[in-house]
């Protein structure tokens, strides 16, 4: 199988030398074309710090980390707005649309920037749009929309430029449960068409979706977990066992 990331040894520290802080602690995995992955920790476990450095809103202090065989921690100015743009699909807790553009306009700003036909971006946004079931909501603005509906406008605006990885921060953090389980099977639903995804989430039931979980703890991977042929709830339940290893970390870590 091909690898779309591969990190490797980095390390991330913050502070100044008479204060310095270990946030990643010599962290290495890898992710495959068309995989599924969790990553869960506990609060300052190092996961998002790890997002943050994937998606070079960070910078890491030591390693690498490859994006399609790309060292992407070598990128600076053009090409790496360029990498951001092209291969990397963003999904936020906050949903990051633009208030003032409709659903469509949210979704089509992507592929404006790629310089797409006017035709050919009509068919991608439509298509995109049926696939999240949210063709009826494509000309209304944010604020007509539910929260479930903003996500998955979220989702596709991420997905519609085709990137190599997906990357979801708390994706159903600001949804209630029936909207998460919604979108959760549309991410599912992506994943089995061949899309990247990895995720970061505090939540068993959120994290029961991917195909593999990663638990991080003191910035380093404490446990990893393969779903297999189990069932999401036997998966869910591994998951729970897990989280309850990490001890006083439970209740941070749900």
């Amino acid at each position: 199988m091909e690898n779309i990331l591969k990190v490797e040894k980095i390390e991330k520290y913050y502070g100044s030398r008479s204060s310095l802080t270990k946030a990643i602690d010599h962290l290495s995995f890898e992710v495959e074309k068309g995989e599924f992955v969790a990553i869960m920790g506990a609060s300052g476990s190092g996961k998002t710090t790890l997002l943050n450095c994937i998606s070079t809103i960070d910078r890491v202090t030591s390693g690498h980390i490859y994006v399609g065989g790309q060292d992407i921690t070598k990128l600076r100015g053009n090409g790496l707005n360029r990498f951001r743009r092209e291969e990397l699909g963003f999904i936020f807790q906050d949903f990051n649309l633009l208030d003032t553009l409709t659903a469509y306009e949210n979704i089509a700003l992507a592929l404006s920037i790629q310089n797409v036909k006017e035709k050919e971006m009509d068919e991608k946004i439509k298509k995109v749009a049926d696939d999240l079931d949210i063709l009826d909501v494509l000309n209304k603005y944010p604020y007509q929309m539910s929260g479930g509906e903003k996500q998955r406008v979220a989702s596709a605006r991420a997905i519609i430029t085709n990137p190599k990885l997906i990357l979801a921060d708390e994706p159903t953090g600001a949804l209630d449960s029936k909207s998460s389980r919604m979108l959760l099977e549309k991410f599912h639903y992506l994943n089995e068409r061949g899309a990247t995804i990895l995720m970061v989430t505090h939540d068993a039931f959120t994290a029961s979706y991917a195909k593999r979980v990663l638990f991080i703890k003191d910035g380093k991977i404490f446990k990893e977990l393969h779903k297999g042929e189990s069932s999401r709830k036997e998966f869910f339940d591994k998951i729970i066992d897990v989280v309850t290893l990490l001890g006083g970390d439970l209740n941070d870590a749900l």
